[in-house]
């Protein structure tokens, strides 16, 4: 059925398919996806028999919209001779775009084979993971109240107490942690390991930057960005390193409203193809840019390494940390493009096809526009970039998810968390107006808040959290 929200809630699970202790599935079957359509009608013969037949739930069929859906996915249990002993099916929550927010329902299990089996069980899980590796950032069920200690125990949480067909049920939900995770493994020992650089009034940029994408050169105009690249990116894909030493660097600058006026490279490689390779990458990129590059180290006979530095012009750099809560957030990003070969759900490849023309509009966003705080999308994410944006500035954010501006060629989950080639985040007042974004695509998408972290608000209003408390830990700007 259809809620108010847009979102379909479908009753899931009977008590007599999970019920019992939970001992690990047995080698006699294995959990899939349906291979063809012989699987499905036998998993909606088992859904007749228990449901329609046993359980009397439904009179005539249990069928519904979800399974007419051509992105339902049903999962089946087989044993060894291809018969089908239980099934379950995942499907998005909303209709028409995906958002990342999933449902789980109609598990079923043969009769024969509900008994200490764990087919059950090994089908949530199997659910569970197909729901994570597919990009779901929310995947929910509505469990009969009999059950809600079993999904406990399966590691689900109880969100609220429902009534479905008349009959008390519990919204549980898989605690998805895939942002927090990217969080976590990216910035989160930041404030520990750069202690010892945050002395003095402009360590680590300085009061109102500290943290920030570049810093202002203390008694000049100039404000400093500096990247490196991953090792082994540099050494499988030596020209696309190149240009994405630049980027970055570039990116930063922009972050901060400053007008790039050169670049600096350290770049060390174990032969001269590489290293040669690496600089045309990086050559191309200035060109594009129209940046040069002004010198810097070259080492060969070493393993991969690339570094970039880039200088700014910024009378008035924005920081990051300029936000205040009840601020709107806005999402300014080139869509354009596809995932980068080899990096499909990592990095999205907007810029390489730019003009020079275009990637100059795209640069000078931030610098137009002069919100109250700004962040370049890197490699922590939207939600992670969001969150330091907001640590920075002493507050928390929510984003909406269905606001979000986002490629047809991307699953939300891989969206969240990619490098996603140009994109900007920044905090103003609401309804102040903004500059034209060129190629990219400019949108409010959620709103700086007085609680910490970053939360995702969905379309039937519940928000999940994204990020737990702070990113980096280094506070306020």
């Amino acid at each position: 059925m259809t809620s108010e929200s847009g979102s379909r809630t479908t009753e899931l699970f009977d008590p007599a398919v999970l019920a019992g202790p939970a001992p690990a599935p047995p080698p006699g079957f294995l959990v899939r996806a349906a291979a063809h359509a012989g699987d499905v009608a036998a998993y909606h013969r088992l859904r007749r028999e228990t449901f329609v037949l046993e359980q009397g739930l439904f009179a005539g069929s249990d069928r519904d919209d979800l399974d007419d859906d051509p992105r339902t996915v049903v999962l089946v249990a087989a044993a060894p001779d291809g018969a089908v002993l239980g099934g379950v099916r995942l499907a998005p929550a909303t209709d028409g775009v995906d958002l990342g927010w999933w449902t789980g329902s109609r598990l079923v299990v043969d009769s024969r084979s509900r008994h200490g089996g764990g087919i059950g069980r090994a089908l949530v899980r199997a659910a569970c993971a197909y729901a994570e590796s597919h990009g779901v950032l929310r995947f929910d069920a509505t469990v009969q109240a009999p059950n809600e200690p079993m999904f406990t125990r399966l590691g689900w949480v109880r969100r609220d107490d429902v009534v479905v067909a008349g009959a008390p049920h519990v919204l549980m939900q898989w605690p998805l942690d895939r942002i927090e995770r990217l969080v976590r493994s990216t910035k989160s020992v930041l404030a520990q390991v750069l202690a010892p650089l945050d002395r003095g009034p402009d360590g680590l940029g300085g009061n109102g930057f500290r943290g920030d994408d570049g810093a202002p050169v203390p008694g000049s105009d100039l404000v400093a960005a500096c990247d490196a690249i991953v090792p082994a990116m540099v050494q499988r894909d030596p020209e696309w390193a190149g240009w994405c030493a630049a980027l970055v660097n570039l990116n930063d600058l922009s972050a901060m409203g400053a007008t790039p006026v050169g670049m600096l490279d350290a770049v060390g490689a174990p032969n001269r193809s590489v290293l040669t390779r690496v600089l045309r990458g990086l050559a191309h990129a200035g060109r594009m840019w129209n940046v040069p590059i002004l010198g810097g180290h070259t080492q060969l006979g070493v393993p991969a390494a690339l570094s970039v530095t880039a200088l700014g012009a910024a009378a008035e750099p924005i920081p990051a940390g300029g936000g205040s809560a009840g601020h709107d957030l806005r999402l300014t990003v080139d869509l354009r493009g596809r995932w980068r070969p080899g990096y499909t759900g990592q990095q999205w490849d907007s810029t390489s096809t730019c003009t020079s023309e275009e990637l100059a509009l795209l640069g000078s966003f931030v610098r137009l526009a002069r919100p109250a705080a700004a962040k370049d999308v890197s490699m922590a994410g939207l939600a992670g970039t969001v969150g330091m944006l907001a640590e920075a500035s002493g507050v928390g954010a929510v984003l909406e998810v269905a606001r979000i501006p986002r490629p047809a060629g991307a699953t939300m989950g891989d969206w969240m968390t990619c490098f996603p080639g140009f994109a900007m985040v920044t905090a103003d007042r609401p309804g102040r107006p903004t500059p034209p974004s060129g190629p990219a695509v400019s949108a409010v998408c959620g709103e700086l808040t007085t609680r910490p972290g970053v939360g995702l608000r969905w379309p039937d209003g519940m928000i999940t959290n994204a990020v737990h408390g702070t990113v980096t830990g280094l506070g306020r700007a």
